[in-house]
């Protein structure tokens, strides 16, 4: 009975816990969601019993789920860089540094075949003004993409202007030298539009990059103060940035950062 009473007292003081950090597991044994079984095993105590319980569980789900998915399904890679976590250690919570270096090798490896194909690898479908989007109002008006035009212009660009981007990218993901003039800006566009984001510093240095929508894209800037700005699916985005370091910023969906 002790023993009850003691599991129960721990349940109740990690779940209050928890709730301090702005999140509520109260319920979370009851949970089918792998994403947020995937959140409480990253936010919880190293101690909380509930582990015991959801980390073979939700192993088990995303085993099923890469069991039974489409062949393109992108999750499905996702599901298996965290099913190979959770195998190593407590939770797929990761520090900052090991998540910027898995960021790297996946960089690296995409513009090194990038460079071997003498081309893009990457495959989106081209803006159109006519690929109108609606806006979140009480009209819910939809508005015609403007930036279509330019969007398209700016991945169009011939094979000797890749290969001298792709170069220059590779360059920068190579260097680790703290006193170089410039580093990498990775964008992530999280939502259904092509967008264009623009990077605005001092004087007249600026820079616009074209990311096609679910997919990512990079380019290298000078270091320095920046405002960011850009239309994501009809929504504005603007936030100052100070980059001295490599950087990724998510776009779209829930969050934008």
């Amino acid at each position: 009975m002790k023993k009850i009473l003691l599991l129960l007292a721990s349940v109740l003081f990690f779940s209050m816990s928890a709730q301090k950090k702005g999140k509520d597991y109260s319920e979370i044994l009851k949970s089918n969601n792998i994403y947020e079984i995937n959140a409480f095993l990253r936010d919880a105590h190293p101690d909380d019993p509930r582990r015991s319980v959801l980390k073979p569980r939700v192993m088990e789900m995303m085993k099923e789920y890469i069991k039974n998915a489409h062949p393109e399904d992108q999750k499905v890679k996702d599901m298996q860089e965290m099913l190979a976590l959770l195998r190593r250690r407590p939770s797929t919570k990761i520090t900052f540094d090991e998540m910027n270096a898995i960021i790297k090798q996946k960089q690296i490896a995409k513009y090194k075949a990038e460079l071997a194909a003498k081309k893009s690898t990457e495959t989106y479908t081209p803006s159109s003004a006519q690929n109108a989007f609606v806006v979140n109002t009480s009209a819910n008006a939809a508005i015609p993409n403007a930036e279509a035009e330019e969007f398209n212009m700016l991945m169009n660009i011939s094979p000797i202007e890749h290969q001298n981007k792709t170069v220059k990218i590779l360059n920068s993901l190579f260097d680790n030298d703290p006193n170089a003039k410039e580093c990498i800006v990775l964008i992530q566009n999280q939502s259904d539009c092509n967008i264009i984001v623009r990077m605005e510093g001092v004087g007249t240095t600026k820079y616009r990059l074209a990311v096609p929508a679910h997919k990512d894209n990079s380019i290298v800037v000078e270091k320095g103060q920046y405002l960011f700005t850009s239309l994501v699916c009809g929504a504005e985005y603007a936030s100052q940035k100070t980059i001295q370091r490599p950087i990724m910023v998510a776009l779209g969906s829930a969050t934008s950062k």
